[in-house]
């Protein structure tokens, strides 16, 4: 069963949700909106239902064990709408799972809604209806078109100043909005939620004066660009300029975005030449045909090395074929213009459509250095092809270090890293506490982290791999805290944030008293922060934390995007005769 959360090509900066459709002649250009029905795979978007009165706050995961073990319903693709949205789209494989569905759903009590369903049409293939509105109106279109510096950095024509300006009203709006949404569901805070506005500007807690990146431009430390055509048909690196849910295909190229660095644009306009003097084509969005679909740069500032990944589809290519395909790409990207960029590492990632079930294959080191090595507060930290690391070297150590002081840590403070990725975090923490414990799903994350600690030569580190919905207990009695000592959780999810299970096991822990969380989308986050504060329930069974403070920090100059930290304390649990109690767990 597949999710849609994104269109056909792999995700870049300005790309959105969209539907995955195909036209049913690869060889010729579409004009019948719905020819991709006939394409072998894409039959269930004939068989698709629109499931409405959904709650407000769910997580995918809660959705695909409701559709697929409560109701035992056989899901071929989940269609996700935008964040809270009150309905979704949902196919199957043939007619009698859909009318099945259907039966099942309609008139299921689900988080307090009675859910209803309804057969719906097919969606016409948005490229398509998009050549027809060109045809009808050729000049809507182009009027319509962004530009790549619009689509990609849309605060560049400001000044810094106004943009930071923007950035901290739009963080105050959100935590307004944020202390709207615990007053409106959360009665027995009211009052308290009512002072804080009155102190704070309609704010739940202070906001601090965001804290600026130390650098502006050329930041980016690593960037997905796709390859495919400009809108005048030359093959290009750089950002597609929509969603194919939008019928946009075309690519633009970096050479004005302020925020990708000379080494980058230097990497990426040298493996556009190789591509256009290349007999295998960009791979094609509309017509799945076509090799080249990604190239991935990565750099480090303290070494000045480059790493570049080459995302290729191989269709049905030979073995020899490949064999000299990456021979080639060898020579290009360690040429003597290669080495004056700094290029050092190269990989090949075989790029083919996913099906259901399906694994990724692994990427194959074809030349040079396997790793990068970045440095943040004195500290190496070693970078594989797909590890996190954030994309702003100098604004990490400004919120490294902004999270350090928030968190107060003496050499009695444990800390859990919840979603530790390779350990920046608590490697940088670890001189200012007693030990930390993270966690990380991604194996080769834990063992990046794992070398980290060793190449720093920091002892007080432990790394574990799984799911933190698993460990966070497991990790909360190791820590042992005792009388006296103190327990605190840095909590750096993915865009989407934390399942409910991490944040049900963050409030359940017994001595966890204060959190910090670190958003990079802090809409997302919401409902997150909505559950630590929430009063006690038979699942939530410890006390309410309490956001106490927040700073943004911006690492994205020239874009919307902000990250956001809470710090969250723990409001202490009380008896009947006002004793001082806390949660088992």
């Amino acid at each position: 069963m597949d999710v849609e959360l994104e269109n056909r090509d792999p995700p870049v900066e300005v790309e959105t949700v969209g539907n995955e459709v195909a036209p049913s002649e690869p060889s010729e250009v579409n004009q019948d909106e719905y020819a991709y029905l006939d394409a072998t795979g894409f039959t269930s978007e004939r068989f698709k239902i629109e499931i409405k009165n959904l709650p407000k706050y769910y997580g995918i995961s809660e959705l695909k064990k409701l559709l697929n073990k409560k109701l035992n319903l056989a899901t071929s693709k989940i269609k996700i709408m935008d964040r809270g949205c009150p309905f979704i789209f949902v196919c199957f494989r043939g007619e009698p799972e859909r009318q099945n569905a259907i039966k099942a759903v309609n008139g299921y009590s689900w988080k307090g809604k009675t859910l209803t369903a309804v057969e719906a049409k097919p969606s016409p293939d948005p490229l398509v209806k998009r050549r027809r509105e060109a045809e009808r109106d050729p000049m809507e279109v182009i009027k319509k078109r962004k530009t790549v510096e619009e689509s990609v950095t849309s605060l560049a024509y400001l000044s810094y100043d106004d943009q930071i300006k923007q950035k901290q009203s739009e963080m105050q709006n959100i935590l307004v909005k944020f202390s709207d949404e615990v007053w409106k569901n959360c009665p027995n805070l009211r009052p308290y939620v009512e002072a804080q506005r009155k102190e704070y500007e309609g704010m739940i807690c202070p906001l601090e004066e965001i804290r600026r990146s130390p650098k502006i431009d050329g930041y980016r430390n690593k960037c997905e660009f796709s390859i495919g055509k400009n809108s005048q048909g030359e093959v290009t690196i750089g950002f597609r300029m929509g969603a194919y849910c939008k019928g946009v295909v075309e690519v633009e190229g970096i050479a004005n975005l302020k925020h990708i660095s000379d080494k980058m644009k230097g990497s990426v306009q040298l493996f556009e030449e190789f591509v256009r003097a290349s007999k295998y084509e960009p791979y094609s969005a509309e017509l799945y045909t076509g090799h080249f679909r990604l190239l991935t740069v990565r750099t480090s500032s303290a070494t000045g090395q480059v790493m570049v990944i080459v995302g290729f589809h191989p269709q049905q290519l030979t073995a020899n074929e490949l064999k000299d395909l990456k021979s080639s790409i060898v020579d290009c990207l360690t040429s003597e213009k290669a080495k004056q960029i700094g290029i050092s590492s190269v990989y090949f990632e075989p790029m083919e459509k996913k099906t259901s079930g399906s694994e990724e294959r692994p990427m194959e080191h074809l030349s040079g250095d396997t790793h990068i090595v970045e440095e943040i507060h004195g500290l190496k930290f070693r970078i594989s092809p797909k590890a996190f690391f954030q994309i702003n070297t100098p604004g990490t150590e400004v919120l490294y270090q902004s999270a350090i002081d928030m968190a107060s840590t003496d050499d009695k403070t444990t800390i859990l890293d919840i979603c530790c990725g390779t350990g920046t975090i608590g490697l940088c923490f670890a001189r200012h506490c007693k030990q930390v414990f993270g966690v990380e799903i991604i194996d080769q994350a834990i063992e990046d982290a794992k070398h980290n600690a060793e190449l720093n030569d920091v002892k007080n580190c432990n790394f574990f791999a799984g799911n933190a919905d698993d460990l966070i207990m497991s990790l909360v009695r190791k820590a042992n805290v005792q009388e006296g000592e103190k327990l605190v959780a840095i909590v750096d999810p993915p865009r989407a944030g934390l399942h409910v299970r991490s944040i049900t096991q963050l409030r359940n822990a017994r001595g966890l008293n204060r959190l910090i969380y670190v958003s990079c989308s802090p809409k997302s986050a919401l409902k997150n922060w909505f559950d630590l504060v929430r009063p006690a329930s038979k699942t939530l069974r410890g006390s309410p934390f309490v956001a106490k403070k927040a700073i943004a920090v911006d690492l994205f100059p020239h874009t919307p995007h902000t990250e956001l930290m809470i710090l969250f304390e723990r409001e202490p649990d009380t008896d009947a005769e006002g004793a001082v109690t806390t949660v088992d767990n």
